[in-house]
């Protein structure tokens, strides 16, 4: 079985084959069922629940690949809510033809990042698509978690005085994209920061319940982040650039580009909006983090300029950060 074929989706021994040989051997834990629902224990509080889907070109990519970026992405959601990410689905199109050695890897990759998130994928659907009908491989999520006790975390929760924070450098994953297709012939170390980070934002709320917002800074990066929450808060934002942690390398790529860092796709970094008195604690628990040890306060919310962000240059002057537009490169998905 080297490529995957119609009958790989046609619900006979060849399905089964597929599910047994690469799904089961790669997702096995104790509630991943065959039946046609999962049968869980049910969390004592509240609950969260997300779905999202995944398709990126190329599938793999330094730091990273779409089974990996399926599991954070969803995880990562759940963590943005103050929910513990407690169980996964996965639904799969594949394209007739696909090669059955990358699906292994694909969903190898999927099962090592739920065990180091500590979830568990609980069930899942496989479909083949027709040649031609699908790019290769999609991928669907969803996940249920329950949320930590105290906890009120929405973009609508920022207020002035807060403290903006990023719990790691910005746009590595969106660069990290644009290099390894390989369209304008630029060598650089980039990797993506594809991370599930439910461990950095439990160990804030660990310490602090008065957290205001999370946001994962996935399509349209930081920027598109601090557009939505100053919206949906009716605030103003304003953030320092020298501040902005940025790797050089990304920042060097932006330069040959033309490209602004802060609507550069993260797969590993969120913003965090929290009182100001908070802010320095909260940076100091994330830099102890696997993935956030480049945390830092970029910025503050304010009462003025109201659902605008505006940035303070190296140089001391104030001017409105662009909005996002309707199409941001590199298209990522």
């Amino acid at each position: 079985m080297d490529t995957i074929t119609l009958a790989h989706g046609a619900g006979g021994a060849q399905t089964s084959d597929l599910i047994t040989s690469i799904f089961r051997r790669h997702f096995d834990n104790a509630y991943l069922t065959s039946d046609d629902a999962a049968v869980l224990p049910a969390p004592s509080g509240r609950i969260a629940m997300t779905t999202d889907g995944f398709i990126v070109q190329p599938r793999f990519f330094p730091g990273g690949d779409v089974g990996r970026l399926s599991i954070c992405g969803t995880v990562n959601d759940l963590s943005c809510m103050g929910a513990r990410p407690l169980y996964l689905t996965c639904s799969f199109v594949i394209e007739e033809g696909f090669p059955v050695g990358e699906l292994d890897r694909i969903v190898s990759s999927m099962g090592e990042t739920a065990r180091e998130a500590a979830v568990v994928i609980v069930a899942g659907d496989t479909k083949v698509a027709g040649k031609g009908q699908v790019d290769g491989l999609f991928i669907t999520t969803a996940g249920v978690g329950e949320l930590l006790p105290g906890i009120d975390l929405s973009g609508k929760n920022a207020k002035p005085g807060d403290a903006v924070i990023v719990t790691g450098d910005i746009g590595r994953h969106g660069c990290a994209i644009l290099l390894a297709r390989d369209e304008f012939g630029i060598e650089a170390d980039v990797t993506s920061d594809d991370a599930p980070l439910w461990s950095a934002v439990e160990s804030v709320l660990g310490h602090t319940k008065d957290v205001h917002a999370f946001r994962d800074a996935t399509r349209g990066g930081v920027g598109t982040v601090l557009y939505e929450i100053a919206k949906e808060s009716g605030v103003g934002i304003r953030i320092d650039r020298g501040k902005i942690p940025v790797d050089p390398a990304v920042g060097g790529v932006c330069g040959m580009l033309g490209l602004e860092p802060l609507y550069l796709a993260c797969e590993g970094t969120m913003v965090c909006f929290a009182p100001a008195d908070q802010a320095d604690e909260i940076v100091r628990i994330l830099r102890k983090g696997k993935y956030t040890a480049n945390a830092a306060v970029i910025g503050e919310v304010t009462a003025d300029h109201a659902e605008r962000v505006t940035v303070r240059t190296e140089i001391g002057a104030e001017t409105l950060l662009p909005p996002p537009g309707g199409e941001l490169l590199p298209r990522i998905c």
